[in-house]
């Protein structure tokens, strides 16, 4: 009895302040696995894609715009009808129909291209129409993107980095130019360098007309002041962190901290604000393009494309679905694409 008492380990003390050896043992394998990081580190661009990548709509949506700038973009090359080709023997055909000299020449042994989406009044292919008018709503897309990000960005961090009267002042410039009327602005200058486009000498500038060249100019001057204000609000609340007070604090220049501390953390609202500008782009040069002021007659825009089939609506109904279809496309793609990019950024949308 006495050495099975004097085996049995003695009680520890409720009150004392004595550490258990036990707690200075070697963690065993499974207690290391434990302390394993499970997730690799990752920056926040690279997570933040990985999240788009998982939007399945989003996903769908870009490999939607990818075939579609294929299409718009190489589909031309191949194409063996030019979008001012005209031959009225062939006028008002329907998709996948050939006209009488058409099939005379293929009894005869040759090959006829089809024409996937039939023809227009003046017997044009209308499939390489559509192409080419969905190629110019994806530049005029495109190229407002390009002015929004360069002028929003560069007005919108200046504002907010130097506040004070010059951040009132430039956010009143802001206010001034979001009163103007876009519509009205594109008429004035369609109107303005009328003249000047008579007498140029550029082809391309003749080739895209006048207002064409004033769609761009608007954009310019219109659209970048909600990306000014998106860069702005982020810059505001950034500026005071430790890293910007640390290179304030070295002597760095404004200029410098500005593109090397502050933009890159604005990079998720800039993203997104691009993406939401291009359909928003896309459909103001289409409804402008429907009111006849946009590309020069005879290159194709699908807001014009649908303006011209407006006259055979009951009689030719498919030649206002396929611009119709393509406008619809575009801009549902992009917008649901720039959600999808918002979700991604959007750290208070993580997991």
């Amino acid at each position: 009895m006495e050495q099975n008492t004097a085996q049995k380990a003695p009680k520890k003390n409720l009150f004392s302040f004595q550490l258990s050896p036990e707690l200075w043992q070697d963690a065993s394998d499974e207690q290391k696995a434990q302390q394993v990081q499970m997730r690799e580190s990752v920056s926040f661009f690279k997570d933040a894609m990985r999240r788009l990548g998982k939007n399945k709509l989003a996903m769908l949506c870009l490999f939607i715009i990818i075939v579609i700038m294929l299409v718009a973009f190489i589909a031309p090359a191949f194409y063996p009808y030019t979008y001012e080709e005209q031959d009225t023997s062939r006028k008002f055909l329907k998709p996948m129909q050939y006209s009488e000299s058409e099939l005379a020449r293929m009894e005869a042994g040759e090959k006829i291209f089809p024409h996937f989406m039939g023809t227009d009044a003046l017997g044009r292919d209308y499939a390489i129409r559509v192409i080419y008018g969905t190629r110019i709503s994806l530049m005029v897309g495109i190229f407002a993107a390009a002015i929004v990000v360069c002028i929003g960005i560069m007005y919108g961090s200046i504002s907010g980095y130097f506040g004070g009267k010059v951040d009132l002042i430039m956010m009143r410039i802001v206010d001034i130019i979001y009163a103007l009327p876009d519509v009205l602005i594109i008429i004035l200058l369609s109107v303005a360098i009328e003249d000047i486009i008579a007498q140029s000498t550029s082809k391309l500038v003749l080739k895209l007309g006048s207002g064409m060249i004033s769609i761009f100019i608007v954009f310019g001057l219109l659209y970048w002041v909600g990306m000014a204000r998106q860069v702005r609000g982020q810059i505001l609340s950034v500026k005071e962190q430790e890293y910007v007070l640390a290179s304030k604090a070295i002597g760095a220049k404004p200029f410098d901290i500005i593109r090397k501390h502050m933009i890159p953390n604005c990079i998720s609202v800039i993203i997104i604000t691009a993406a939401l500008q291009i359909p928003s782009a896309i459909f103001t040069e289409s409804f402008l393009s429907y009111l006849g002021m946009g590309v020069a007659i005879p290159m194709p825009s699908l807001g014009s494309l649908a303006s011209d089939a407006r006259a055979g609506l009951v009689s030719h109904p498919h030649l206002l679905l396929c611009p119709a279809l393509s406008i619809f496309l575009i801009v549902l793609s992009f917008n649901l694409l720039g959600n999808g990019l918002r979700d991604a950024f959007d750290p208070k949308l993580r997991s």
